[in-house]
């Protein structure tokens, strides 16, 4: 079973050691996009790179769960109980019952969903925030592009001989303008992809362990457990006197 998170773990591992040498060979043209506007784009780098560190740092959680859930498939005793994900169920299942009925069944999965879906938030919030900080930059960018030809279409002088050269002067400030919106809309377009796939080997690993948990849950669930039966049969009594009640009313009033 640990297979599954030793294959994710080595997609992520992959996915980094080529995007590090991918900006070791471009280290040159990466630098100029940063440096179009070092504060924006500085915040979509930082916010990439926590990213990054957060969705290992999910991964790695991720294996006492993985521990736990071998253990005890395997009949091992004495497992420690996993620290988050698992551990509501894992302290159900200590007494390792012979069977447990479908209705508790789809509790636990219904818990064990929950507290993965919980723990990708984290992962969801920061790949949106850097899809904003794209679109925040390339709004900037474009602000700042209207403005600069505002103020140099406003502050040209055409009857003067040096218009050419003011011109070219003026068009500093435009062109910053959409070297922001270009390269901050690529950066952080490019994190959030980075960091998606990377939160999504992590989606891969939790559904790993829920597809296990399931699936040995199933083995062990009994589709009408003692308690339903009982119940059954106490509606059935009552439903076979009622019966007879309303043949005996029937009679009588025949």
């Amino acid at each position: 079973m640990t297979n599954q998170f030793h294959h994710a773990l080595n997609r992520m591992a992959l996915a980094t050691a080529l995007l590090v040498a991918g900006l070791i060979l471009f280290y040159g043209p990466f630098l100029r996009v940063a440096s179009a506007n070092i504060i924006l784009n500085g915040i979509i780098i930082g916010t990439t790179l926590f990213g990054i560190g957060l969705t290992f740092v999910e991964m790695f959680k991720l294996l006492p769960e993985y521990r736990w859930a071998h253990a005890y498939f395997t009949g091992r005793r004495g497992a420690p109980l996993p620290p988050r994900l698992l551990r509501p169920v894992a302290m159900m299942l200590r007494a390792r019952p012979l069977r447990i009925a479908a209705s508790t069944l789809n509790g636990m999965l219904d818990m064990i969903q929950l507290r993965f879906e919980d723990s990708r938030e984290s992962v969801r919030y920061i790949t949106n925030t850097l899809i904003f900080l794209g679109l925040l930059g390339t709004f900037w960018g474009l602000i700042i592009t209207v403005g600069g030809f505002a103020d140099l279409i406003t502050n040209l002088d055409f009857s003067d001989e040096t218009v050419l050269t003011a011109m070219q002067t003026g068009l500093s400030r435009p062109l910053s303008g959409m070297a922001t919106a270009f390269t901050s809309s690529l950066m952080g377009l490019a994190g959030s992809l980075i960091v998606g796939f990377l939160g999504l080997q992590v989606q891969l690993a939790q559904n790993g362990i829920f597809r296990d948990v399931e699936d040995y849950l199933a083995a062990h669930t009994s589709v009408v457990a003692s308690n339903d039966a009982a119940a059954v049969c106490d509606a059935t009594k009552e439903l076979n006197k009622s019966v007879q009640g309303l043949k005996q009313t029937l009679s009588e009033l025949t």
